[in-house]
């Protein structure tokens, strides 16, 4: 699997896969973090002389066209980044938009429309990838953020393009996300949030054998602290995943990797804006309470654990972040996480949630790394292949 920097792009069409599924509202992108993060790749193409053709998908339109999931409003971001002319076409397999990436000039941009808007593309047909295909003579994937999907964009054009490579945010993802946590500096210490154990099953059992402690917050640490005895009131918990809970900790035991849970919550009867909460321990959460995020008690532990970590993994805000009231937790936790990549430590954020919490506050620019894909960094952290590598490495 070559990196970009080795393939000759002087006078050649090349076709990106890119990672352009940025939110949209009126038209107008919200967050170009992953417009941004592409950029490297697209500007060494151009300045070695090649033009440029870019593909990408936007939500989930599922084989329909839905306007909304246009990717026109990209192409404006991305000529404003790049402060250059970018194509567009309202296709990405008709004669017209084939057309038009094989008459460009050197250092042209052209971004095709949406790809999800054809059936082909989730598919990995093989009629759908020939077209794409047809774009260049050169593919490169930079879309670590689909890397996970066994799609036509990925999978079925590595097949067909006889040179491929991946640009550098893919080079910069395997580096942190593969790389840097096969073996991490010690101590290790992993940060997990969010509500499902289920989708980290297998990266709490392939980070036992790297990390000195979990620390464990958001929704899935009320089925651990269940397993355990503790009143969890009326929090959620992740039922049909009791007994996989129970065994992740027995197996902590047995390897021992410290697993820290909260000891006291920001409680509420609901989950809303104007929402009453309170500070609560777990033993003293009151009929239809739930947690909603860590409370200062486990905030502090939370930072003393930290307080050594050469190395920093962190998948899942620890409250619901999209509420003010139940942010603080992931906030603090952040601003620890912060003071100590300051100093050296390497802190590795898992895309996804956690992203866009420390996007909302303010947080993202301050670490080490920060992935532009939840899925994807997830299967790779989990030890498993990612199906668009496993596929450049074959028709290499």
């Amino acid at each position: 699997m070559k990196n970009i920097t080795e393939l000759e792009l002087n006078g050649k069409r090349v076709l990106i896969r890119v990672d352009f599924n940025v939110p949209l509202n009126g038209g107008i992108v919200l967050d170009d973090f992953r417009v941004r993060a592409s950029l490297p790749t697209i500007k060494h193409c151009l300045n070695e002389g090649a033009s440029v053709v870019l593909m990408s998908h936007l939500g989930r339109p599922n084989g329909e066209i839905v306007p909304e999931l246009s990717l026109d409003p990209v192409a404006f971001c991305l000529e404003d980044l790049l402060d250059r002319e970018v194509m567009f076409s309202d296709d990405c397999i008709s004669d017209d938009a084939i057309g038009l990436s094989q008459q460009m000039l050197p250092q042209e941009v052209h971004l095709l429309e949406n790809l999800r808007f054809h059936k082909g593309e989730s598919e990995n047909d093989p009629v759908f990838s020939a077209y794409l295909a047809e774009h260049a003579v050169i593919y490169i994937n930079d879309a670590f953020g689909t890397a996970h999907r066994s799609h036509a964009s990925n999978v079925g054009v590595s097949a067909i393009i006889n040179e491929t490579a991946i640009g550098f945010l893919m080079e910069k993802e395997l580096k942190y996300l593969g790389d840097a946590m096969k073996s991490p500096e010690q101590p290790c210490v992993v940060i997990l949030g969010g509500a499902k154990i289920d989708d980290k099953i297998t990266l709490i059992h392939n980070l036992m054998e790297k990390a000195d402690t979990i620390l464990i917050g958001g929704a899935m640490a009320f089925t651990f602290l269940k397993v355990l005895g503790k009143n969890v009131g009326a929090s959620l918990i992740d039922e049909d995943h009791i007994n996989t809970a129970e065994d992740i900790l027995t197996l902590a035991d047995k390897t021992n990797t410290k697993i820290v849970l909260p000891v006291d919550v920001v409680a509420g009867l609901k989950l809303s804006n104007d929402a009453t909460w309170r500070i609560s321990n777990l033993d003293n959460l009151k009929t239809g309470e739930a947690g909603y995020d860590i409370g200062p008690e486990t905030t502090m532990e939370f930072e003393m654990l930290l307080s050594n970590a050469k190395t920093i993994f962190w998948n899942g805000p620890l409250g619901v972040s999209e509420i003010p009231a139940f942010s603080t937790g992931t906030q603090a936790i952040a601003s620890a996480v912060i003071a100590l990549t300051e100093k050296g430590a390497i802190s590795i954020i898992g895309g996804g949630d956690t992203a866009l919490a420390l996007k909302k506050y303010g947080l993202e620019g301050e670490f080490t790394h920060i992935s532009t894909g939840g899925g994807a960094s997830l299967q790779l952290m989990s030890g498993k292949q990612l199906p668009a590598l496993e596929a450049l490495q074959e028709y290499a």
